[in-house]
């Protein structure tokens, strides 16, 4: 069993400390709102940290999961970051979605310090976190993560090594980008089959079981039919997300038409007050027209 810290107890954070502690493993929270370090501890018997660099003292494995490049680098550079905290050997392992520059400037500084360090961005929702579900893909040093995979695999159905330093989150780019176009899809799917009268249930019931099938369609077509969206991976998300990708893609030189499209697609969710919807949302914009 490892002592380890978890930094950031959103959505995805909270269960995933949640489940390293079922594990067995000693587990050490930090959160930038304390009281939701107060609710993690009560649900999960567990410690809390007042800083990330106390949080970090003494851990074998300090764990984050941030909103974006700029909460990451708050929370593991300065005097109460993590870096302050760690000791040589101890590994970093990244669960942010964020920009493979970040995670290469991460990787360099924990070189520098002694440390390891790992950018593993998961995939599966806030469902997938809470289920223990998630796909992790990790980028790093292949010995860093055969000593983190172990205990990170307590709430993975899968975590893959894909490289060095930033090949977790190009990966995670590659992901978001497939979603991206699926979605679209079956929005407009969704809509052609409600305007030529036919029974969207059916239709979407049998083509599910064919060449069409997507975890999307199986996990959303219901409420994107009925129109309900107060619920799982917020737009505002995946906006950052895409943006990512868009600024990525300006740097190696792909090629995004249908990405960059449907990230206007969101930006006009978003000025319909869907921030916090679900991204299955983007078929409101077809059927509220």
């Amino acid at each position: 069993m490892a002592k380890v810290a978890f930094l950031g107890l959103g959505v995805m954070g909270f269960p995933m400390a949640g489940h390293l502690v079922k594990a067995g493993h000693e587990v050490t929270v930090y959160n930038r709102t304390a009281k939701k370090s107060d609710e993690w501890v009560a649900k999960h018997k567990g410690k809390k940290a007042a800083t990330p660099a106390e949080a970090a003292k003494g851990q074998e494995i300090v764990f984050s999961c941030v909103g974006n490049d700029d909460d990451l680098r708050s929370v593991i550079f300065g005097d109460k970051g993590a870096f302050a905290g760690m000791e040589k050997g101890a590994i970093l392992c990244d669960h942010t979605t964020a920009s493979a520059d970040v995670a290469r400037e991460l990787d360099a500084e924990a070189k520098k310090r002694g440390f390891g360090f790992l950018d593993a961005p998961v995939s599966g929702g806030q469902a997938g976190a809470e289920n223990g579900q998630l796909t992790v893909m990790v980028g790093g040093e292949a010995a860093t993560f055969a000593k983190a995979e172990p205990v990170a695999k307590v709430y993975a159905k899968a975590i893959t090594h894909m490289g060095p330093a930033g090949s977790g989150q190009l990966t995670k780019m590659v992901n978001q980008i497939c979603i991206a176009g699926l979605v679209q899809g079956l929005s407009e799917a969704i809509n052609f089959a409600k305007r030529s009268g036919l029974d969207t249930d059916k239709v979407l019931a049998t083509i599910s079981k064919g060449a069409a099938q997507s975890w999307q369609m199986e996990n959303r077509w219901k409420t994107m039919a009925e129109g309900k969206f107060e619920f799982g991976f917020a737009v505002d998300w995946m906006r950052k997300d895409l943006g990512i990708c868009l600024a990525e893609s300006k740097r190696n030189k792909a090629r995004l038409p249908v990405t960059a499209l449907v990230d206007q697609f969101y930006a006009q969710v978003q000025a319909r007050g869907g921030n916090r919807w679900d991204t299955s949302s983007l078929v409101h914009l077809l059927m509220k027209d």
